[in-house]
């Protein structure tokens, strides 16, 4: 017989499986280095783990986990360094991928979006996981309108840093 605890972490797991490709972009996006990029990761998967329980189902799951994942990226090194365990914390299964190597192509798109603020980041994230303007706008705070607008200039940005 299974707990609802252990029916919830079932589902988070699974959920972060589906799901972790969001976690990497978030992390490539807002780290430059590997090892910055994995300790985010973990970071990211143990506020998930830990908040889980309050989620509601309000919104879709790929929308919540970005949502965590990106106010992570943000606050995380902005408070005090706190030594956590994450192997010790979270479940198996649930850490960085090993080492992969990076087409250069890529690596240059990644070098491009981390030269953009906080919030075109936030912005571009989105609409490259395929979140309509009305979703990002539901995410951001922005409008929809003002989330076509920004994500125009972030376009034509992102052209000219990769000529």
């Amino acid at each position: 017989m299974t707990t609802n605890q252990d029916r919830m972490g079932a589902e988070i797991l699974t959920a972060i499986h589906e799901h972790q490709k969001i976690i990497y972009k978030i992390c490539n996006l807002y780290r430059d280095r590997r090892e910055d990029q994995e300790d985010l990761f973990q970071e990211i998967v143990y506020q998930l783990w830990k908040s889980y329980p309050a989620f509601k189902g309000a919104s879709k799951i790929s929308t919540w986990i970005y949502r965590v994942a990106l106010n992570t990226a943000l606050t995380i090194y902005r408070k005090p360094s706190i030594a956590i365990d994450y192997y010790r914390e979270l479940p198996e299964g649930i850490h960085p991928s090993e080492e992969k190597k990076v087409p250069e192509h890529t690596e240059r798109l990644f070098s491009a979006l981390r030269t953009l603020n906080d919030s075109e980041k936030a912005i571009i994230a989105l609409y490259l996981e395929d979140f309509n303007y009305k979703e990002i706008a539901a995410i951001t705070g922005l409008s929809v309108t003002n989330v076509g607008v920004r994500l125009n200039r972030i376009k034509n940005k992102l052209k000219e840093l990769l000529k």
